[in-house]
């Protein structure tokens, strides 16, 4: 079984913790020294007073909590926010106020949830994707079909492509051994 490591920046950091035993989320608390007040349309950056160690082949996944959304319109900013499994940092989340008035957060307050999900096969899989990717200019109109994704290109858009279809199709059947 995979391990969350937990560290709490400050005492009243509230642990992550699954509400019942059935939910996918485990809840992140605000931990602030003083309320936090999101303006409608406003955003704000909310500390938890946690950092984490995720297991290796992990990501953290943010995730906004259903009942801000529908009650006050407050929901996470780039949902969902991605937790890379080498980020040592605090753990804040990015909120936006999509409601009509003003959302006050205090310490303690839930805020989002933090899911931990496994990375494609791991970390050794993800060096091999990255070492295929290479940086190129797309051609004006251009449509490359790599897989299922298309990606259009304009004059100046640099973008980022596994080789040719060709390789990617050799890359994928050697991908399903490793």
């Amino acid at each position: 079984m995979a391990t969350l490591r937990v560290y709490k920046m400050r005492a009243d950091a509230v642990v992550p913790r699954y509400k019942t035993s059935g939910a996918a989320g485990m809840d992140l608390a605000a931990c602030l020294a003083s309320p936090l007040t999101i303006a409608p349309g406003g955003t704000a950056r909310v500390p938890t007073g946690l950092r984490i160690a995720l297991p290796a082949g992990h990501e953290g996944q943010v995730r906004p909590r259903s009942g801000l959304a529908a009650r006050h319109g407050v929901t996470v900013l780039n949902a969902p926010g991605t937790i890379d499994q080498d980020y040592r940092g605090e753990v804040q989340v990015l909120l936006v106020n999509h409601g009509d008035e003003a959302f006050r957060i205090e310490s303690g307050d839930r805020i989002a949830q933090l899911i931990v999900a496994p990375v494609g096969s791991g970390a050794r899989r993800n060096r091999a994707r990255r070492r295929r990717l290479r940086q190129h200019r797309c051609l004006e109109g251009a449509i490359h079909q790599l897989g299922n994704s298309r990606l259009r290109g304009g004059a100046d858009m640099l973008c980022d492509e596994l080789a040719t279809l060709e390789d990617h199709q050799r890359w994928d059947a050697a991908d399903a051994v490793l």
